[in-house]
């Protein structure tokens, strides 16, 4: 099994992980809505 340490450094990773998919999904559908929005303009 993993030391404790090496849980937490595990769970912060996959926490800044996930920030950061959050963050990445959220800018990707703000450019995909300003491209569509360009286009059918």
């Amino acid at each position: 099994m993993a030391s404790g340490n090496d849980m937490k450094a595990a769970t912060a990773t996959y926490n800044g992980f996930i920030k950061a998919a959050t963050w990445g999904t959220g800018i990707c559908i703000a450019i995909v809505a300003v491209v569509v929005g360009l286009i059918a303009s």
